[in-house]
């Protein structure tokens, strides 16, 4: 999907996602998030949040550092449709 989408159309999907989403859906995305996160540390080790929030506020377009971020829409994207019931679709 990486070559399909740019990320600043990822960012402003997920933007019209979490602008479309209610506060129960979005405590769900958050949860889902930290299980995955949860289940990534547990396997891998922790990633610590200075390392994060460095990551972010580097302004050094690497192709790990855009790889990194890419993911990370990519990620919140897929649980937002699955938490929300799809892009266009109705709520119930």
């Amino acid at each position: 999907m990486n070559d399909l989408i740019t990320y600043d159309q990822a960012y402003d999907l997920a933007n019209i996602l979490i602008k479309k989403a209610t506060k129960d859906e979005l405590a769900e995305c958050a949860r889902l998030l930290a299980l995955n996160l949860a289940h990534h540390q547990v396997k891998h080790g922790e990633i610590a949040v200075i390392d994060t929030l460095t990551l972010l506020r580097s302004f050094e377009c690497t192709e790990e550092h855009l790889n990194v971020l890419m993911e990370g829409m990519l990620n919140l994207i897929g649980v937002l449709v699955n938490v929300c019931g799809g892009v266009g679709q109705a709520k119930h």
